[in-house]
């Protein structure tokens, strides 16, 4: 297992090719290769599909062809049309496959659309940075999960139990590299099980980028345990389950790290986030950096119980907190990013939101209580502390110090708001909150 030896950290201080036909945010660099060409259908059909396909075809065919396969398990579901049959654009994977193979083969293949992940859970085969990995070449896929579909960062049987991280064997559960637009979707899948494994070893899930500015620091291995995002990359998370996460310094959760690319935003929504957790800023979500800047939209989301502040250990300590006295939320915004939230409720999480931006705006959002004990922070409770609140409307805000730096505006915002009574779904049943927070999604 390969040692962490992070390049080109001159300090760890954080203080002050496509599957349609739309066009191409992110053109293929000089030198880069065309998608490989599916086999052509000529000559005749194979009257038996193989041992190991034929059970999996999802639409059978008299006439179908087989567009390529890795091993004995990968089902290709794409067929090619031999004159009376629609090709299909879908891979099918099941427990037992190789699931980044897949999310390669369908790179490659320009038919391809869609990935979709069938029930059950999916470990790393070997201690790498990531379970799965996605940049420019992976644009415009549909990553899809049909059933209760787990990916997790652990795997007991190859980690070292002698590691505190055990039995996480990778960095990040999902990583989003540069080059990625909102085409590429994640969607319907639980994200869990980091627990601040960090490597450098393995396949390398981020080739070279050719532009000033995204090198890779100590954060690019060590935030985002369920999702990291890096560069210009700006995926859209629907639907997901964020939860049991834990990665040091910061984002247990998702972290993001646009470098200042702020063109396009990670769409998240009708996601949640739960039990996520940090030393630092951000253990659900964490928008980079001090000095550039990162950009999401958080829609119809739900953040339960994540912990900030959590005990420091020593990289945490030579990072350290630029909020020492009340500490860090939920969600952390940098002062050069921005974060657009709407219909978003923050439930029992050690504070809600820390945000420096002056760009950031909170639409029916709820706040409440806030105040989940333990960590490092001895200051009180809060429930936001946004330092230009001019971007917050219609939210309700209870529980703790709902305005700790006195610059809401309670014309437009709920600062004593009524109990919300969740039900066991957190969606509020108090009729003053009809219009506001989170909603599970039909």
């Amino acid at each position: 297992m390969k040692a962490a030896t992070f390049p080109r950290i001159d300090s760890l201080s954080r203080h002050p090719g496509k599957r349609d036909q739309s066009p191409d945010p992110f053109p293929p660099q000089s030198g880069s290769g065309a998608p490989l060409p599916l086999p052509l259908c000529n000559g005749p059909t194979p009257s038996v599909a193989p041992a190991f396909l034929s059970h999996r075809w999802n639409r059978p065919s008299p006439r179908m062809c087989l567009a390529g396969a890795w091993g004995p398990t990968l089902l290709l579901a794409t067929t090619l049309s031999c004159g009376d049959s629609a090709p299909q654009d879908t891979i099918h994977v099941h427990p037992g496959d190789r699931l980044q193979a897949a999310i390669n083969r369908a790179a490659e293949d320009p038919a391809i659309h869609r990935v979709v992940v069938h029930a059950g859970t999916y470990r790393p085969p070997a201690p790498r940075q990531a379970l799965i990995w996605l940049h420019r070449k992976h644009d415009g896929l549909v990553l899809e999960a049909e059933g209760e579909v787990i990916l997790t960062a652990a795997n007991p049987d190859v980690a070292d139990p002698s590691l505190p991280s055990f039995p996480a064997v990778v960095n990040h559960v999902v990583y989003f590299g540069d080059g990625i637009s909102a085409r590429t979707v994640l969607r319907g899948f639980t994200l869990t099980g980091a627990n601040n494994f960090v490597t450098q070893g393995g396949p390398e899930i981020q080739p070279d980028v050719d532009e000033p500015g995204l090198e890779k620091t100590v954060f690019f291995y060590t935030d985002g345990g369920a999702v990291k995002i890096f560069g210009r990359s700006y995926p859209t998370l629907e639907r997901l389950t964020i939860v049991d996460n834990y990665s040091s310094p910061c984002a247990g959760g998702v972290s993001i790290e646009h470098r200042g690319f702020l063109d396009q935003a990670v769409t998240i929504r009708d996601c949640v986030f739960r039990n996520n957790r940090a030393p630092l800023t951000g253990p659900a979500l964490d928008l980079l950096d001090d000095e550039k800047g990162s950009a999401a939209r958080l829609e119809n989301c739900l953040f339960l119980d994540n912990l900030a502040n959590e005990t420091m250990d020593e990289l945490a300590k030579r990072v350290g907190s630029w909020k020492p006295i009340r500490g860090h939320g939920a969600v952390t915004v940098f002062r050069h990013s921005r974060l657009e939230a709407t219909d978003t409720t923050f439930i029992h999480n050690r504070n809600g939101v820390d945000d420096q931006s002056p760009a950031s705006t909170y639409l029916r959002c709820i706040f409440w209580s806030n105040t989940a004990s333990g960590g490092w922070a001895r200051g009180p409770h809060y429930e936001a502390d946004i330092l230009h609140a001019e971007g917050m409307d219609g939210c309700f805000l209870g529980g703790s110090d709902s305005n700790p730096r006195g610059l809401f505006d309670g014309r437009r915002n709920h600062l004593d708001a009524p109990d919300p009574d969740f039900d066991q779904h957190f969606e509020p049943t108090h009729p003053a909150y009809s219009e506001v927070g989170y909603r599970r999604p039909n």
